[in-house]
């Protein structure tokens, strides 16, 4: 499916942007340990966002159905992962970290249908 390959490249612009925010825009306004969340937010997106345009490519070259959960889990991830780290490496609400292991666990999920998915052809 091109909308994942489309998802991937929206996702890793807004990784590389969010990125250059965090080193030019937050630097010396979020303490070492916010920056060392934001950082870790945006190579996860990253990741991830590489992770959906194999999907995309993988989807149109194989066809199998469980790639498109794969896809769909690891945009869920950025959302749930990502998300809650640039929102708490901003607003110091320790209370999003709770949030932050769902996002791990439907990354986890994602490659797990990837894999399976990859098995099944």
């Amino acid at each position: 499916m091109k909308t994942f390959i489309i998802l991937g490249a929206v996702n890793a612009f807004i990784s590389v942007a969010l990125g250059a925010f965090g080193a030019h825009g937050l630097e010396g306004k979020i303490s070492e340990h916010y920056m060392s969340v934001w950082e870790k937010a945006v190579s996860y997106q990253m990741y991830h966002a590489l992770g959906l345009i194999a999907v995309g490519i993988l989807v149109q070259a194989t066809g199998a159905p469980l790639l498109g959960a794969a896809g769909w889990l690891m945009l869920l991830g950025i959302i749930f992962f990502s998300g809650s780290l640039y929102i708490l490496a901003v607003s110091g609400i320790s209370i999003l970290g709770a949030i932050t292991p769902i996002g791990g666990v439907l990354f986890l999920a994602g490659w797990v249908c990837l894999i399976i998915g990859m098995i099944r052809l």
